[in-house]
């Protein structure tokens, strides 16, 4: 194997595949990643046998071939090249090693068999469909905030998506749940995903994704079977395995006939939760909402640490409520508000919340509530 490639392609391609390499790993070949030259272009793959990276820059290739060298050593040299540099990689059978060139510069890695390195992408997937990235990104954006990291209820490690019915329209839907809490957002369900079966994306996977489409424009190929999920973006492909579980049947925790309404200024509310939690133990978190008529107080008492309230006004109409909440869970979902207001549909001090935004109806979070 033999070509030159400019070096800003190179760490750029460098930099969507090494994220998944595992700085330490018993297997070697896990620390490397798969170089493969041929049609003028370089092909990059990266893989921890959960998630698998692949990408592809143009490159003057001389000779076709493959290799497989250790990642982030390479994207460390590459890092520090200079701006605009050609580079030049070699391959070396003899010794079993890369050169790398550029202008005074030579590196030569070590290297191991490419026909050892793993293929996490084979496979058939019964489902494609397209969705544009921004409305993916939302999707994660407005829930992986709840997804939980304990790992003994490892089915909950992750978002369940699925497409579900809401009226007459059919929607690809997110849910996160950590037991606490519950985040829960959809979109028109995109043309082919009709059938696909309801998937959990693993929590790595789901910050792997937003992180590849966060500056993206283009539309995501998604691609389903009941074991992997693959997204296609422009060049790059991120392949996964699913988490084996059944998700739980959320909808029955969702409150129905909650029918105390209120309704605060979303970023009045949001400063009165941050300011009065500052004085919050770190391990109680709690703070407590007493809603009367047209007033929100909300107050914290550590015993440890002193108190504090704060007084901001409410549209509320329902008999005076006493509840309290973990302040950083309330301000996870009010951070997810668009709407200028926050709506919150309560029961009594004991019973979930759930929490719209009145800008989106496809989104809804439910809050568990805390003694205090």
């Amino acid at each position: 194997m033999q070509l030159v490639i400019e070096r800003g392609e190179l760490l750029r391609a460098l930099g969507h595949v090494t994220s998944v390499v595992e700085r330490r790993t018993t297997i070697p070949i896990l620390s490397n990643v798969l170089l493969k030259a041929s049609d003028r272009a370089l092909q990059f793959k990266a893989t921890d046998l959960e998630r698998e990276v692949s990408d592809a820059a143009p490159a003057d290739v001389s000779k076709p071939g493959a290799v497989t060298v250790p990642a982030h050593m390479l994207h460390d040299i590459v890092r520090k090249l200079p701006d605009g540099a050609q580079v030049e990689l070699k391959r070396d059978p003899e010794k079993e090693r890369l050169t790398l060139r550029s202008g005074h510069s030579h590196f030569h890695l070590q290297t191991l068999a490419p026909e050892d390195f793993p293929d996490l992408a084979a496979g058939e997937f019964a489902h494609t469909f397209a969705i544009a990235a921004k409305d993916l990104r939302r999707l994660i954006d407005k829930t992986r905030f709840a997804i939980s990291t304990e790992e003994t209820r490892y089915y909950l490690n992750g978002i369940y998506l699925h497409t579900a019915q809401r009226g007459k329209d059919q929607t690809l839907r997110a849910v996160a749940t950590d037991g606490h809490r519950l985040a829960q957002a959809e979109l028109p369900a995109p043309r082919g995903s009709d059938g696909m079966p309801g998937v959990i994306l693993p929590r790595k996977t789901v910050h792997e994704l937003h992180r590849l489409i966060e500056d993206s424009a283009d539309n995501v190929s998604v691609a389903i079977s009941p074991a992997k999920a693959r997204f296609e973006i422009g060049t790059i492909t991120l392949t996964s395995k699913l988490i084996d579980g059944t998700f739980p049947d959320y909808a029955r925790v969702i409150p129905r006939a909650n029918d105390k309404k209120l309704k605060v200024s979303n970023a009045e509310f949001v400063s009165a939760v941050d300011r009065v939690s500052t004085i919050a133990s770190e391990r109680g978190r709690a703070v407590k909402l007493n809603i009367t008529g047209d007033k929100l107080v909300l107050s914290v008492n550590n015993p440890e640490g002193g108190s504090a309230t704060e007084e901001i006004g409410a549209e509320y109409d329902s008999t005076p409520l006493e509840i309290g909440f973990n302040a950083r869970y309330l301000l996870d979902i009010a951070s997810q508000l668009e709407s200028a207001t926050a709506q919150f549909q309560l029961a009594d001090p004991g019973s979930p919340t759930m929490v719209k935004d009145e800008s989106d109806e496809g989104a809804l979070y439910v809050l568990m509530p805390m003694r205090v």
